[in-house]
């Protein structure tokens, strides 16, 4: 049985992004059927140096379900192109300095006047104005305005960053959904909008309970290493061989895990009773548990809990992520055939959607692959085209 279209199959997305943010708004979008082409500048450059070698794992991981074209944006001809595209375009992504796009005359008011159905999304490091809006951000720079840096790592270890670029992929994450919302508008309305987002304000966002325990409580929060810095005990603990995570914070999941492995007196110990007293006591009950906890192996403890009903899990490795027949079910590492790689397995996309696969489509493009294709489909002929190539406009 075929499977019927993508659910985003009808839309036309222009991909103007390099690095990682914008590129993974667009992976949301290319994934679920968007019918993307990627924009690239002709002599290719260091414009996704971010993202390592085009046929490296980071770049082919990015940039799957897409077509590819180059063209030169700063010439004359480039733009005509650009606008031509634009014209029956549904969506456009940019993840370039805040400035930047105007100066090359594809921003949102540009391209409005001959698309007004346009939803335009962008990402900047610290938003579209403001008195950064024209300084350069990546990821680390956000985590560390952020917030996030100051409550990652070991209490007093100094900041420490989070081990992906998680400022990047929220934002991108962020920016998808904002342009959906802005297409379901725009079935009201037949009016396009300009979405937009920042590393800065993405990552604000993840803070979430950390940042109102300071916006409600005017409670700085401080790292709490691998405790939850509210719920106790949660974290990690030692076993026979290795470690596992246990997470048993609220009262009835105290008392559970407290009968589980055998520790009952510690429930109505005045110390540990109640959530202040465990909170209070935080460094006492997790020497006690660790003490516990290190004299059996961490499948048995595993098994244990989980029977009892107490959340816990061990700590893997990537490989040993990959490789957990959970993961294997759910199908996260898919394969896609490549021209030049073979066969690859890159990450899948998380959602499921009933009715529809996850499989991925097609491999990341070569630079300008598709180029002539797109350009024949706005109507140049075979003479323009080479025209243009003569002239490196593509």
């Amino acid at each position: 049985m075929d499977q019927p279209p993508l659910p985003l199959s009808r839309f036309k997305v222009i991909d103007l992004t390099a690095h990682r943010a914008g590129p993974t708004c667009v992976r949301h979008l290319a994934d679920w059927g968007a019918q993307v082409v990627r924009i690239e500048p002709p002599a290719g450059g260091d414009r996704d140096a971010a993202a390592g070698n085009r046929h490296g794992s980071d770049f082919q991981n990015l940039h799957r379900n897409k077509r590819a074209i180059t063209l030169d944006l700063k010439s004359e001809e480039g733009r005509a192109v650009f606008m031509k595209l634009a014209a029956q375009a549904d969506v456009i992504v940019e993840n370039m300095r805040s400035n930047v796009k105007f100066k090359l005359g594809v921003d949102y008011e540009s391209v409005a006047k001959v698309n007004p159905r346009i939803v335009y999304g962008s990402i900047s490091g610290f938003g579209q104005d403001g008195p950064y809006a024209t300084r350069p951000g990546v990821d680390q720079i956000a985590q560390g305005m952020g917030g996030l840096m100051s409550i990652t790592g070991l209490p007093g270890q100094g900041p420490v960053r989070v081990g992906i670029p998680i400022a990047d992929l929220t934002s991108g994450g962020f920016l998808a959904q904002g342009i959906l919302v802005a297409l379901l508008d725009r079935e009201v309305t037949g009016k396009g909008r300009w979405v937009h987002t920042s590393l800065l304000e993405a990552q604000i966002a993840m803070l979430d309970f950390q940042a109102t325990r300071w916006t409600m409580d005017g409670e700085v929060p401080q790292q709490a290493g691998n405790d939850h810095p509210t719920g106790i005990p949660t974290g990690v603990f030692p076993t026979a061989d290795g470690h596992i995570n246990i997470a048993a914070s609220g009262q009835v999941l105290w008392e559970r895990f407290c009968r589980a492995v055998g520790l009952d007196e510690l429930i109505d110990d005045p110390d540990y009773k109640s959530r202040e007293s465990r909170s209070k006591n935080r460094r006492a009950l997790n020497a006690r548990i660790a003490e516990w906890t290190a004299r059996r192996p961490a499948a048995e403890w595993i098994d244990l809990l989980t029977e009892a009903g107490v959340p816990c899990g061990p700590i893997y490795s990537i490989d040993q992520t990959m490789s957990d027949p959970q993961v294997e079910h759910l199908g996260m590492a898919r394969p896609v055939a490549h021209p030049v790689l073979g066969e690859i397995r890159l990450v899948a996309q998380p959602n499921n959607i009933s009715g529809f696969s996850k499989d991925i489509r097609s491999a990341t493009p070569e630079l300008g692959e598709h180029t002539d294709e797109v350009l024949r489909e706005l109507g140049y002929d075979d003479a323009a085209i080479a025209a243009l190539h003569q002239r490196k406009v593509v």
